[in-house]
């Protein structure tokens, strides 16, 4: 009886150092994306968390992408709408997340976000806003096959007046 409790002791230990080791991978798959979005540019480091095939929520026209390639249909159509109307210097924060759930190959994660940019030159943030995200671990690690961006309350950025 005593070996057992010391073998169901022991696995329960393996099991949560695996899942710690889970939890840190999960976290670093948000942050390259949350660096990789705001660098602007190609955002190939963002694109690069993306499972192959993913489905998107998104407060932009047309709100959903999913499938083959829906990272790259979202980016395509976020430049798109971000130049329509005046949007520069997007920057998206990810803040720590409220829940993290990992059950063998799946991650689910939300989190708390802030979303800053400019419009027509004038400062807005976003605060309130959700980040909630899907990921697998596949033979390349970690990628996300979903996310939903639930905006928060928009308001117009303070700026320092002594500048």
């Amino acid at each position: 009886m005593r070996k057992i409790l010391i073998a169901v002791a022991l696995a329960a230990l393996g099991t949560g150092v695996v899942a710690a080791s889970d939890e840190t991978a999960v976290l670093a798959v948000l942050h390259q994306f949350e660096v990789g979005f705001n660098m602007g540019g190609d955002m190939k480091d963002a694109m690069a968390t993306c499972a192959d095939e993913t489905s998107i929520i998104d407060s932009f026209p047309p709100h959903e992408w999913h499938g083959a390639g829906a990272c790259s249909k979202w980016l395509s159509d976020w430049n798109a709408f971000s130049k329509a109307n005046g949007i520069t210097d997007a920057v998206g924060t990810i803040g720590k997340p409220r829940h993290i759930e990992i059950t063998a190959d799946h991650a689910y994660v939300v989190g708390p976000s802030i979303f800053a940019y400019k419009v027509n030159g004038k400062p807005v943030i976003e605060r309130g806003s959700t980040f909630t995200v899907a990921m697998q671990k596949g033979p390349s690690g970690w990628r996300i096959t979903g996310w939903s961006y639930g905006e928060g309350r928009q308001t117009a950025a303070k700026t320092d007046s002594s500048k």
